[in-house]
């Protein structure tokens, strides 16, 4: 009934036809990463799954850019941050506690943001004297641990002492 050519308006698909099929919208096509991330996202948490789901279903709507691709950028600035407190003296707990305060963007009024960054030095010095008082409390506390230790040590063995060298109460351990 028909010919090669003609098979009832089917026509064959190669490789490249497939890649830009018009049921693929928008080059949503699904990566090795993705289905990973999904499927043990759903084995490990599930909404971890279905965030990933969510991503993808926004990703072909929006053109957005695919996971691995957001995952490995938003990595990188995540390294870039941290490289640059580190630079600058910080310590990675330091940079999370001071990270709300450089989120705020600039006023526009000198005078309000000179006054914004000394009271945040101010409370940044509050903090570390917080932290020091912290400190000094739990060494403080193992002090005294260390010494009711001592003394429940000692008096055990003054009181193992005193039973004799058979450690029974009644005299060296012979019986009665």
């Amino acid at each position: 009934m028909g010919t090669a050519d003609n098979t009832w308006g089917a026509r064959e698909f190669g490789p490249a036809d497939w890649a830009n099929a018009r049921f693929r919208r928008n080059g949503s096509r699904w990566t090795a990463f993705e289905i990973i991330a999904m499927v043990l996202g759903f084995i490990v948490f599930w909404p971890i799954g279905l965030a990933v789901l969510g991503y993808k279903y926004w990703q072909g709507r929006s053109g957005g850019p695919d996971l691995q691709s957001f995952v490995s950028d938003r990595f990188q600035d995540a390294r870039t941050m941290m490289s640059q407190n580190s630079a600058s003296g910080w310590s990675c707990g330091a940079a999370m506690r001071r990270a709300s305060r450089f989120a705020q963007p600039a006023t526009g009024n000198m005078a309000f943001d000179e006054w914004r960054a000394a009271e945040l030095a101010r409370l940044d010095e509050e903090r570390r004297k917080l932290d020091e008082a912290q400190r000094e409390f739990a060494e403080y506390v193992e002090e005294l641990r260390r010494a009711k230790d001592r003394e429940e040590f000692d008096r055990f063995m003054a009181e193992r002492r005193a039973r004799g060298p058979g450690g029974g109460a009644n005299g060296g351990g012979q019986a009665a």
